[in-house]
């Protein structure tokens, strides 16, 4: 597809709630989706922010289809789209917050805002320097899948604003809303579980064959995520291991081996939980007259019965339900044995995990009424999160994949969400699940509401920079910043923001890994995902 750039006047384009340079034009992209129209994004006005493009159409429960826009479709991408639809948590009630902003960053990364859902949701948001075509000379784009369980909203949050990870490394920045819960993984026999992982690979081929017009290059896509997120990365590399399409992975805080996955047989137990309670039928009836009563009802009906189906028991916290479901073709039942063999995608992979996962999910659990003991939070940050971490890099070390692997430790006043003596144990909320999100999207200030300090500047100066650099040559980049190739038996581990000095330090992966049984064994950590 010949792909085009033109300019045209801003004023009768832009609106007012953006005050565009001057001198500014509103580019327009010819795509796939239609013409797209952008606009001056809100805080880096040198940025082009394009929002709400519709890469695909889903009927319900079914994977989504390429969306092609009818002739002489120009679409004016100046909103954000309608979140998927989903169960949000409901808002916590604890009382130690720090003041003023730990509730609002809370809030923030539950996704705990007025944003309308719909399910013609399946769009993305596209941040550039250079909306034009550069033949050859494309740059490289990341392509964000957002965490959450599998449950909460992602893009709309001011977690993940691309614009100033664009401005400060000059490459592009995609964000993907996918399918949540029951309406991404509805274990219903007969149909193509799933949905959701669908979705994504959809819109990695939407940036594919569309991204040369936003100034990008096709050939360095690298996709990255954080938690249910990560998890998405690495499933990618086994699901389309023969066409990943991308060049690079970044999972954050999650990978194949994190969490178990649902069984056919448990996917199938609770999608006929919902179909009876909504009477649509069950086990014993037809399964395609029961997807289709399904489909007949109202979203929020479909919703309500999803969120009284009883959660798995485990060992910390109550486990997603509606997640990704074994098929053997987008999620498999033994990634440990396919990682051991080398049945994955072999590209170059940058992975982490936060140095205390448990600061986030200790709230979850004071919602709960779950009282686990210190260790116990620490068994829950190895096994969900430190341990994947090291099979994820050590593995693929093996079989001579690039990989690079870094341990957050940033713990700065206005991202803090409580303090050690907040009644959830002797230590404060650290570097929590997520907290590093606000380092690579550099957007604590818009989380938090307040000033970063100078240290946390630098430190996301500098993990902005090392993102990029992956991005850009995700082979040999970091190593020419200094950072060395994962290797488990030499200082390799970076550790970023510890002590919160900018500067990386870098520590023998045992220092974390030594706990780690000699098989993975994520159970003690389920209910993370």
């Amino acid at each position: 597809m010949q792909l085009f750039v033109q300019a045209l006047a801003a004023a009768s384009l832009l609106p007012s709630a953006f005050a565009a340079p001057a001198g500014y034009t509103a580019p327009r992209v010819k795509t796939s989706s239609g013409v797209i129209v952008g606009h001056a994004a809100s805080n880096k006005t040198g940025v082009t922010e394009f929002l709400g493009i519709k890469y695909a159409t889903a009927e319900r429960f079914a994977p989504p289809k390429r969306y092609n826009a009818p002739a002489n479709t120009v679409y004016d991408a100046s909103n954000w789209s309608d979140d998927c639809p989903s169960n949000k948590p409901p808002v916590s009630q604890f009382p130690n917050f720090t003041q003023p902003s730990g509730l609002r960053v809370w809030k923030n990364f539950a996704a705990q805002n007025s944003n309308p859902a719909a399910e013609d949701c399946l769009k993305l948001n596209i941040w550039t320097k250079t909306p034009e075509v550069l033949p050859g000379r494309g740059k490289p784009v990341l392509v964000w899948f957002h965490g959450g369980r599998f449950t909460i909203p992602g893009p709309h949050s001011p977690f993940y604003s691309g614009q100033y990870l664009t401005d400060a490394e000059d490459v592009l920045v995609v964000t993907v809303n996918y399918r949540l819960g029951i309406f991404g993984f509805s274990g219903a026999p007969g149909l193509q579980q799933n949905a959701a992982l669908l979705d994504q690979r959809s819109a990695v081929e939407w940036v594919r064959d569309n991204i040369e017009g936003f100034g990008g290059d096709p050939r360095r896509i690298v996709i990255f995520g954080q938690s249910a997120g990560g998890s998405s990365v690495d499933y990618f590399s086994f699901a389309w291991k023969n066409d990943p399409i991308v060049s690079g992975l970044i999972p954050h805080s999650g990978t194949s081996l994190s969490f178990n996955p649902n069984t056919p047989e448990y996917a199938q137990k609770i999608w006929f939980n919902v179909t009876e309670t909504i009477g649509c039928g069950g086990a014993s009836d037809d399964s395609a007259s029961v997807v289709a009563c399904v489909r007949s009802k109202d979203v929020q009906t479909v919703l309500a019965a999803a969120a009284k189906v009883p959660a798995l028991p485990t060992i910390a916290l109550a486990q997603a339900t509606f997640h990704p479901t074994i098929d053997n073709v987008t999620v498999f039942g033994n990634y440990e044995e396919l990682t051991a063999t080398g049945q994955f995608a072999r590209i170059p992979m940058l992975l982490g995990n936060t140095d205390f996962e448990s600061g986030w999910y200790k709230l979850s659990a004071f919602g709960a009424k779950i009282n686990l003991t210190e260790a116990q939070w620490d068994l829950f940050n190895q096994r969900a999160f430190t341990c994947p971490n090291k099979y994820t890099a050590t593995y693929r070390t093996q079989y001579g994949v690039a990989t690079y692997r870094y341990r957050y430790h940033g713990d700065w006043d206005n991202i803090r969400m409580y303090n050690g003596t907040a009644g959830l144990g002797p230590r404060g909320s650290g570097a929590y699940h997520g907290s590093e999100i606000n380092m690579v999207f550099g957007t604590a200030q818009d989380v938090s509401g307040l000033t970063n300090t100078a240290a946390e500047n630098e430190t996301i100066k500098y993990m902005q920079k090392a993102w990029g650099t992956f991005a850009r040559d995700s082979l040999n980049g970091l190593q020419n910043m200094g950072w060395p190739r994962f290797n488990p038996n030499g200082n390799t581990l970076a550790l970023l923001a510890y002590n919160n000095d900018p500067k990386p330090k870098f520590v023998n992966p045992a220092v974390y890994d030594a706990p780690c049984p000699a098989k993975n064994d994520p159970l003690p950590g389920q209910g993370g995902f």
